[in-house]
Order: C-alpha cells, then sequence, then structure tokens
C-alpha cells in the first residue's frame, strides 16, 4: 500500500525551510532502513539550497501507513540556525500531515449520457411538445442533468446538451481540484509550534 504526506515549514522563517529539508533526510533514511519506498512527488524550494517551504512525498510499503503516522503533527529539528549566529532559539518546526488526494479527473464519454426526448413549455413550446424535440439528458457518473430546447429539432438539441453536460463536467473537476488546493493550503496555515510529535537533532 501507499500513503501520502505532506511535509511544510508554513510560515516559519528560512530555518524552518532548512528544518524541513533536514527533518526529510532524516525520513527518507529511517523509512529505507524499514523497507519502504519513498518518493518525492512535489516540493517547493525555500530561498537557499537544499531548503523546502513544503514537500510532497509518497510512502510505499507493508509498513507504510504506521510509519507515516509515526511522522504526522508538529516536527522539531532542534539545532542552532545555520544563517543567523545571533539567536538563541534553537528548535524549528515543521508539520507533517496526510492531505488530500488529487480529485481522480472525470472522463467524458457519450456512453455515459442517457439522452431521452422531452415536452417543456414557453414561446413556441406547443409545436416542439407535439414533436418531443426537446432533450434531457443525464451524465450518470456524476448525475448532472441538462434539458435543452432551444431549437426545433431533436438533433441539434441533442448536440447542444452534450455540449452543455462537457462543460459542467470540465467545471466540477476544476472546482474539485481547486478543492484539494485550498485543503493543503490549510495545513501550510495549521502548524502549531511546540509539543512536537517528533524532535530530532543533527547526528553527532
Amino acid at each position: 500500500m501507499s500513503v501520502l504526506l505532506l511535509l511544510s515549514a508554513g510560515r516559519g522563517p528560512r530555518e524552518c525551510a532548512w528544518a524541513l529539508g533536514q527533518l526529510l533526510h532524516r525520513l527518507l533514511r529511517d523509512g529505507t532502513r524499514r523497507g519502504l519506498t519513498i518518493e518525492r512527488v512535489e516540493s517547493v524550494p525555500g530561498d537557499r539550497r537544499g531548503t523546502y517551504r513544503s514537500v510532497l512525498v509518497r510512502i510505499s510499503g507493508a509498513d507504510a501507513e504506521a510509519f507515516a503516522t509515526s511522522w504526522t503533527g508538529t516536527l522539531c529539528w532542534q539545532a542552532p540556525s545555520p544563517y543567523r549566529s545571533g539567536t538563541g532559539r534553537k528548535n524549528w518546526y515543521v508539520t507533517a500531515q496526510p492531505p488530500e488526494r488529487d480529485a481522480e479527473p472525470t472522463t467524458f464519454r457519450e456512453a455515459d449520457v442517457d439522452i431521452v426526448g422531452c415536452r417543456t413549455g414557453g414561446p413556441g413550446g406547443q409545436h416542439r411538445n407535439k414533436a418531443s424535440t426537446a432533450v434531457r439528458a443525464t451524465h450518470r457518473p456524476s448525475g448532472i442533468v441538462v434539458v435543452v430546447d432551444e431549437e426545433r429539432q431533436f438533433s441539434l438539441n441533442r448536440r447542444i446538451a452534450l455540449h452543455l453536460l462537457r462543460q459542467r463536467v470540465e467545471h466540477d473537476d476544476e472546482a474539485a481540484r481547486r478543492a484539494v488546493t485550498t485543503a493543503r493550503w490549510r495545513i501550510h496555515d495549521g502548524l502549531i509550534r511546540g509539543d512536537p510529535v517528533r524532535v530530532e537533532r543533527p547526528t553527532p
């Protein structure tokens, strides 16, 4: 099995981005020792080499879920700042949380659409109603329904209905992608400093 884990330096100073890089190396090393496969899915680099504002990793293997859980929460890298010698602060915090998974895109296929003739009212509706030229189209995977009676020909209304359904499906997919992005940004903003689940230090 595989799980995703998002590590974020939140809005902390550059030392937090440095700490994330150090913690990432520690996570990779520990995971490898346990026989797990860990790959970077995406990352946002910091302003210094080897630092990161955030990193999304995929952890795969028999013990992946338990390992990810052991790294979930507030993490602390305890070491002096490599950038500011005058500061006495040594605790730099990072958060690690399972993110929202990417929304699966919907493949629009006409075979997934049920189209039936129907009757509607309105100007000119009497003529169209007699011939049932209006179209009711249902996209079964999403449940989206459109009714089109703009034209006097069934085939033209059918074409318009399919176009509208495709647009609605694509719009909903984009909204789902934005929702995932928003949820992931909440992780960046949710970093709580103090009370870490893990405290890691440089190897002597």
